[in-house]
């Protein structure tokens, strides 16, 4: 018995930072939306700015549970530069914490708040979540031959004529890396093979469609590529069978101990601009970030594994940079729903702010 409650409470580890992040949700949402409201009559690009400094604060109250809370240490590879860019982020995708990963880059730049995602088209149906991430910049895509590249060409021109940071993230694979199906990965090498392409062991075959009409909408806007490969320590099995890697919950009931990060930054004269070449080309970076997780996962050296080659930093976030958003939004929280008045408009919030979400992505994407 006290064995279960042991475990029972291990498990329970999310259960705080997944109340604060979903509970601030509605707070967050009613500071934006009053500001939103506000900027009506002024220029696009003073309303980006704040937004950008909004999305900052809840962002950085993430990164405090997902790196101080969990004490994961964040190990980084290759060439991160110390000043923000305007960049698209190319990465393998294996679970949901990648988006996280995406993160903890960007406010090692000071630019948490210029994170853009491409997204698959499904998710702008979460509540309050999915809209916001749209009005924050972000482009819902559809896959294969649903694929609509004139609505993504327009959201992007729309926001380089606003002047809008863009630290715009992409997951070429499309879909994740599960080894647990077997069937995606099968059918993943099996195109790779029909296309004459190298068959990658540890990604999936890229999909260039997203990648080319980001690239090519913005060439004369980027400063660079971002190609970055992750690798999170734990995902082995006792046989040296890769296992999946972890969740959300996983990772915040601290499963993760360290999370491996390369970055390799391109310059956008080093890539091809029809995409036929940058097909070829995007394939070819994915080769290389398959070698780097053989190495990674399939080193026949011991002590090669479990960390890739070259120099690295053990890069730890400070508290000053996440604690004050926790604090703040918290704060606004607990103010609100200490009153009466306060509780009725948080469940307002969820209710009609979800049904006005999902009516808009509906119409307007």
């Amino acid at each position: 018995m006290l064995l279960s409650l042991v475990l029972h409470t291990y498990s329970m580890r999310y259960v705080l930072p997944a109340a604060v992040m979903m509970g601030t949700a509605p707070t967050y949402v009613l500071a934006w939306g009053a500001w939103r409201l506000l900027s009506a009559v002024l220029p696009t690009r003073f309303y980006r700015e704040v937004d950008d400094r909004l999305y900052t604060i809840y962002q950085s109250m993430v990164l405090f549970f997902f790196e101080n809370y969990t004490g994961v240490q964040v190990i980084i590879y290759g060439d991160l530069p110390k000043n923000k860019e305007n960049v698209i982020y190319l990465s393998n995708h294996q679970c949901t914490v990648d988006w996280i990963i995406a993160d903890m880059l960007a406010m090692r730049q000071n630019a948490l708040g210029h994170v853009r995602y491409v997204l698959k088209d499904g998710l702008k149906w979460l509540p309050l979540y999915g809209w916001y991430f749209s009005q924050h910049g972000g482009v819902y895509v559809k896959r294969s031959a649903k694929f609509n590249e004139k609505e993504m060409r327009e959201k992007l021109r729309a926001q380089m004529k606003a002047e809008t940071p863009m630290y715009l993230v992409i997951f070429p694979e499309g879909t994740r890396y599960n080894p647990e199906i077997p069937k995606v990965i099968a059918d993943s090498q099996s195109f790779a093979e029909k296309e004459g392409l190298a068959i990658l062991k540890h990604v999936l075959t890229p999909r260039v469609k997203a990648t080319h009409v980001a690239i090519d909408t913005m060439k004369d806007y980027l400063d660079a590529v971002y190609d970055v490969t992750v690798a999170y320590e734990g995902t082995v099995d006792h046989k040296g069978q890769r296992k999946l890697a972890p969740s959300m919950t996983e990772f915040l009931c601290k499963e993760c101990p360290r999370v491996h990060i390369f970055i390799d930054r391109i310059e956008l004269k080093d890539i091809p601009e029809e995409q036929m070449y940058m097909r070829r080309w995007l394939h070819e970076r994915f080769e290389i970030k398959d070698k780097l997780l053989i190495e990674f996962y399939d080193a026949k050296d011991s002590k090669r594994r479990n960390k890739f080659p070259g120099k690295s930093v053990h890069s730890k976030l400070s508290l000053k940079k996440t604690l004050p958003s926790l604090l703040f939004l918290g704060g606004l929280t607990a103010s609100m729903l200490l009153t009466e008045s306060g509780r009725k408009l948080y469940v307002k919030t969820w209710i009609y702010g979800t049904l006005i979400g999902c009516l808009w992505v509906s119409i307007k994407p």
